[in-house]
């Protein structure tokens, strides 16, 4: 899987030099990603708002139409 920030693979690379994750792993991640351009930090997608409810309007009593004949 590659990186998907600077600060991820920054933070890969701390965790190499702890011992806390094997030099394949980051090689492997390190190739995968190649040699694209990556954002400093991705953000969260946040969550999704929920669209609000338009109150619905009560409906008026429709007059009759017939004619009145006189």
């Amino acid at each position: 899987m590659p990186f998907k920030s600077q600060a991820q693979r920054r933070k890969f690379a701390e965790l190499l030099v702890k011992g806390e994750i094997s030099p394949e792993t980051f090689e492997e991640w390190n190739r995968e990603t190649g040699g694209q351009h990556l954002p400093e930090r991705v953000g969260s997608k946040g969550k999704k708002k929920a669209k609000t409810k338009k109150p619905k309007k009560a409906k008026k009593a429709k007059k009759s139409r017939k004619a009145k004949k006189r």
